[in-house]
């Protein structure tokens, strides 16, 4: 619960929302020194990026076409894993930054940050800081 993994986890489903990612959704989370916000080594950011990505690949046996092919029970249960507020603040603003680092917000990008930002304002969690959050 609301651990760096998870908060990954969530970042991962932004980058493929849209069935992939691009180089430049890569970079911004470089320039935003994502990893760090989110209290990991830059290897392990991409490491749970990587798995991520290729469970659902696996799931979707080779054909992904975006996030909204996540079962909403999986989906919920991603998101039920952050529960901090503030560490939800920093997923949502590096979301939002990564779909848009391309310069092209695509349908499954808008659904995918409209869901979340849907599921929490509906779950609102405690109010805190996350061990893994920068000040």
């Amino acid at each position: 619960m609301n651990s760096p993994q998870a908060a990954a986890r969530l970042l991962a489903m932004a980058l493929v929302a849209d069935g992939n990612y691009a180089l430049s959704e890569l970079k911004a989370l470089d320039r935003l020194d994502a990893a760090r916000q989110l209290g990991l080594p830059p290897q392990e950011l991409k490491a749970v990026i990587e798995t991520f990505c290729e469970d659902l690949l696996l799931g979707a046996q080779g054909a992904w076409h975006g996030s909204s092919q996540i079962d909403p029970d999986t989906r919920q249960q991603l998101l039920d894993e952050v529960t901090d507020r503030a560490l939800r603040s920093v997923i949502v603003a590096l979301c939002v930054a990564v779909v848009e680092a391309d310069g092209h917000l695509a349908d499954g990008e808008t659904a995918m940050l409209d869901g979340l930002t849907r599921a929490w304002r509906q779950r609102p969690g405690p109010q805190g800081q996350h061990e893994g959050a920068a000040p």
